[in-house]
């Protein structure tokens, strides 16, 4: 059948339309990913980081048939290969390069007989077309041309049961479509939407990925569907023909229930990971120890990551991740073991670098602290796996390195690093808490105004941001705004009224304006609400004394000291307190362990020597007394 000019037209006009979205759909993925081709790590497609030519060939022509393996035999699926899924072709010794040469040769063999097909079926055609050309053509009257080649006659024309005499024509008959139309169809099918995962035009970011074989699943299951046709129509016997059938039937229920087993591996994350150990062991128990961490499983967890670093222990993130768990058990120590090892492994990990600082930091280790806040600083941001995670932990870096600073007294220095960290925070970050330092940095440096601004900045970002309240009212109440900045007390104390720190606050701030009894009160409910917070109870205890409230205060100081018994200054102040309390006996040993604590402190050196002063003269008068 041949098309008209208007059938040509639209078809035309359809592949133009076709063309035309297929190079909008690119330039569209080319504007949002950039013109270079997407960056993936060397566990992601081992072959494409081999820096053997022999390598990547034998592998790049294998990875084809294995793919064409899981379409015939579906057995061992993961959802994911990477890594050493797939080991490297290296060698021509190889087996699997066997594997490859029957794929290729059976790809090319249903090729030629699919290109066969064509040309002998416009041969055919072509004979129908003469044989009808040779035949007589009636003129209705009973008159029949005659062939002047030949100088014969034509054959007499066939009449109906009336007489009359019909024209014989050469009528065309619907058949089904040729089986090497088929083959050819599945062929295109199968190969053509597969070629941009065969890194034959760029690499791609895996080795084997089961999502690139739903559209040359379909041409595959046609290519089997015309096999089973053809063989079918081939037999003559009954039985084979039931046969194939059977056979048919046991591969539809065989394939059928295997979707049904993948389908319960897909129906959660920790069943599909479960399932991938035996194809990819490395990636899938990684995977599976998030998944346990969020279900708060930690001691399966860190099991899990465990089994993922014997199979490859080069990681980085399993590392980091195991890192994160044990320093979330308060395992510092080891989780510092494993954040350097993920760093030897990427050196580019700033969240490692981050969370090192802080343990570091907490430790009281400052100095290493701030080495550690500064190289990620100043890790360059290209080439990164993921970009927008990496400027937060740098953000982050910057911000407590600042803190570092801002409580050694280096205003400007810390003032510096939080504008620094303002350029490169990403815009998924939350500033509040650097807008809240801000403030606090330009409040020591006397300037008031400009502290003003960024604590309303961080109450903008967040409005229940609880420090930036409780600091925002101490500015208000140091500028004379006693009233604004009551409010603002109390508002943190709305927001979280099960924590002791807004007590506090306002209790300090309630005690400056000589409002003792509400200023205890507040002292006494900071201390019961957070009674195993040092600082807390501490704090407390001051504003108790402060206050005159000195029994109140010898019960917050000893609370102090339980918590922190190796704290100099817990015991200095316990004994202070007990020394006004007149229990000059217990003031005089808590004095005596604050010495052995630290032994040239002048004013406990002091106290002590006036207490002793004190229990001479007691001793005096009671021998005098006695005396008597």
């Amino acid at each position: 059948m041949k098309l008209g000019s208007s059938g040509k037209k639209k078809v035309l006009l359809s592949l133009a339309a076709l063309a035309s979205w297929g190079g909008v759909l690119l330039a569209a993925r080319l504007f949002w990913m950039g013109s270079k081709p997407p960056n993936f790590s060397s566990s992601d497609n081992p072959a494409a980081d081999s820096p053997h030519s022999l390598t990547r060939v034998l592998t790049f022509l294998y990875l084809p048939a294995a793919n064409a393996w899981l379409l015939l035999c579906p057995d061992r699926l993961s959802f994911d290969w990477s890594m050493e899924a797939v080991p490297l072709v290296r060698s021509l010794s190889d087996w699997r390069n066997l594997h490859t040469t029957a794929f290729y040769l059976g790809f090319t063999l249903l090729a030629l007989f699919g290109l066969r097909g064509p040309a002998s079926k416009a041969k055919e055609t072509n004979e129908k077309h003469q044989n009808c050309n040779e035949k007589s053509i009636s003129n209705g009257n009973g008159y029949h041309a005659q062939d002047t080649n030949l100088h014969t006659h034509l054959e007499p024309p066939k009449t109906t049961l009336n007489g009359s005499h019909r024209p014989q024509r050469c009528s065309a008959q619907m058949s089904p479509p040729p089986t090497e139309n088929l083959v050819l169809l599945s062929l295109a099918i199968m190969s053509l939407p597969f070629l941009p995962a065969t890194n034959l035009f760029f690499y791609v970011g895996f080795v084997i990925a089961e999502r690139v074989l739903y559209i040359p699943s379909m041409g595959f299951c046609l290519l089997v569907a015309t096999g089973t046709r053809a063989l079918y129509i081939r037999l003559r016997s009954p039985r084979c023909r039931a046969a194939l059938l059977c056979l048919c039937a046991a591969l539809v229920l065989l394939n059928g229930t295997r979707t049904v087993r993948r389908n319960r591996d897909w129906n959660n994350e920790e069943s599909l990971y479960k399932s991938g150990i035996s194809v990819n062991p490395a990636k899938a128990w990684g995977n599976l120890g998030n998944v346990l961490k969020n279900q708060g499983k930690m001691a399966e967890a860190e099991k899990a990551y465990r089994n993922a670093l014997q199979h490859r222990g080069n990681m980085a993130d399993m590392l980091y991740n195991l890192g994160l768990l044990l320093q979330e058990d308060q395992r510092f120590s080891e989780a510092l073991h494993y954040y350097k090892l993920a760093l030897g492994s990427r050196p580019t990990l700033a969240s490692a670098y981050l969370n090192m600082g802080i343990i570091l930091m907490n430790r009281g280790d400052l100095d290493e602290a701030k080495r550690t806040f500064a190289t990620c600083a100043d890790i360059p941001d290209e080439n990164l796996k993921d970009p927008h995670a990496h400027k937060s932990s740098v953000t982050s870096c910057l911000y407590n390195l600042g803190k570092l600073l801002h409580e050694q007294g280096q205003q400007e220095e810390a003032l510096s690093l939080y504008k620094e960290a303002l350029q490169k925070m990403p815009p998924q970050f939350a500033p509040h808490s650097l807008f809240n330092m801000m403030g606090e940095a330009y409040m020591r440096l006397n300037r008031p105004e400009e502290a003003g601004h960024w604590y309303r900045e961080s109450l903008r970002a967040k409005p229940d941001h609880i420090p930036a309240h409780l600091t925002y009212a101490k500015l208000l109440s140091l500028t004379g705004q006693k009233a604004e900045a009551e409010k603002f007390f109390l508002r943190a104390i709305q927001l979280d009224p099960a924590k002791g720190n807004g007590y506090m606050h306002y209790g300090q701030f309630l005690l400056e304006q000589a409002r003792l009894r509400e200023a205890a009160e507040m002292a006494e409910r900071a201390a019961e609400l957070e009674s195993s917070e040092f600082d807390v109870v501490f704090s407390a205890a001051h504003m108790l004394r402060q206050a005159s409230l000195n029994e109140a205060a010898e019960r917050q100081y000893k609370r102090a000291a339980r918590l922190r018994p190796d704290y100099p200054a817990a015991l200095m102040n316990l004994g202070a307190i007990l020394h006004l309390n007149g229990k000059l006996p217990e003031a005089e040993a808590n004095y005596l362990r604050a010495l052995q604590l630290k032994p040239d402190d002048a004013i406990t050196q002091s106290n002590l020597r006036k207490l002793r002063n004190i229990m001479k003269r007691q001793e005096l008068q009671t021998r005098r007394i006695g005396d008597l």
